[in-house]
């Protein structure tokens, strides 16, 4: 057994968040885990390390999903900062109404939400798609589950996106953000069940708070985690589904022509570009992978793109093939943790999908414009130049 190579690269650098791909090469193909010295954290690069580490929570904790200690200690106790049996109970709660069986009753309407929408923009001739499609879809769809109104509205996606910016280091990008984190901290920790619309999801956590299904209290901090964990990585999945759709000719037609390629093309979205950049963990023990040691109480970043482009898993993984149907990409994470709301991301992305391939008959996309994040990874502006009535 070795101690990890070791590397000067900064995983939160503007230029590597930017495009990650060539350092998540670099990094695989240095070992299944490396000691980055900059940020002091020992990362997982290669496929099978990174699921394994991530269905092992008694070796690789979720006490420490960020960074910095502020954020690690503002999200100790709920179910993304915690592990059985604590995460368990909560996780329960939080996934009760993102079910298959609670998701089909909204299924309908999502799916008339996005072709109304997809009408709507085709009928333009051209349109900027993150804030016409990839925000104001999930936003609209996220905000009625739940109940925001008001306030809480006004601000999801601000509040959103300052939430996975403070999972990051104490860098200039997580200082200037948790000023805003702490409004969405703050609006949780206060928020009632008459502030929410009656018949929602979060009226139905402030529920099972009152039956004791879920400890006094905590109804506000699931409700956090629907809009904190769940809003913007929708966003970012959403535009790319536009970009790459649109940036690889034919693709519409083919999905089109074999609809059953709609769930197989968000698949190969997740996997080709993964929203999530890098994810704590902390080893509780002295854990050995691949002959490698990582130490006790070392801080861990799963870098879930590096995974999803492994070549030891996934054949020509640097081409984006929408039929070869990833059921296996690491992009909703794996285990415990696997993404709790899923099930409805899928809803929306496969709701978007299918309206661009029923609705469009070409699509002529310009340069995606990026601004550096430290934990999801999207586009800020996505021109569509041309769009052509199916």
């Amino acid at each position: 057994m070795t101690t990890p190579y070791a590397s000067d690269i900064d995983l939160f650098a503007d230029e590597v968040v930017l495009d990650p791909y060539p350092v998540y090469a670099e990094l695989r193909e240095q070992g299944s885990v490396v000691r980055l010295r900059k940020n002091d954290v020992h990362v997982l690069t290669r496929y099978e390390a990174i699921r394994s580490a991530l269905a092992d929570w008694k070796s690789f904790s979720s006490d420490s999903i960020g960074f910095n200690p502020m954020v690690n200690e503002a999200l100790s106790g709920t179910s993304l900062a915690s592990d059985p049996p604590v995460h368990t109970r909560l996780r329960a709660t939080l996934t009760e109404n993102l079910s298959p069986r609670a998701l089909r009753g909204l299924k309908g309407r999502i799916e008339a939400k996005a072709d109304t929408l997809v009408a709507e923009l085709v009928e333009q001739g051209s349109f900027e798609a993150i804030d016409a499609l990839a925000r104001a879809f999930p936003l609209e769809v996220v905000a009625d589950l739940i109940g925001f109104t008001g306030q809480a509205r006004d601000n999801m996606l601000r509040w959103g996106q300052a939430a996975m910016q403070v999972i990051g280091p104490m860098n200039r990008r997580t200082t200037e953000n948790f000023p805003i984190a702490g409004e969405l901290y703050a609006w949780c920790s206060q928020v009632r069940a008459t502030d929410l619309a009656e018949g929602s999801v979060g009226r139905g956590i402030f529920d099972a708070e009152a039956r004791g299904a879920i400890a006094p209290g905590s109804a506000g901090a699931i409700i956090h985690q629907y809009l904190g964990a769940g809003v913007d990585t929708t966003v970012a999945a959403i535009g790319n589904i536009v970009a790459l759709i649109g940036s690889h000719p034919g693709r519409l037609e083919q999905i089109r022509k074999d609809p059953s390629l709609v769930p197989a093309a968000f698949n190969e979205v997740l996997r080709f570009w993964a929203p999530v950049h890098a994810w704590g963990r902390r080893a509780t023990e002295e854990v050995e992978i691949d002959g490698t040691v990582i130490p006790a109480g070392a801080q861990v970043a799963v870098l879930f793109g590096a995974g999803n482009r492994d070549p030891r898993h996934f054949e020509d993984p640097d081409t984006f093939h929408v039929e070869r149907n990833p059921v296996d990409h690491l992009s909703f994470g794996y285990g415990p943790h696997g993404c709790a709301g899923q099930g409805l991301a899928r809803l929306e992305a496969h709701a978007v999908i299918d309206a661009l391939a029923r609705r469009v008959k070409r699509l002529v996309v310009g340069p995606e414009v990026r601004i550096p994040g430290n934990i999801t990874r999207s586009i800020e502006e996505l021109p569509v130049l041309e769009v052509v009535a199916a």
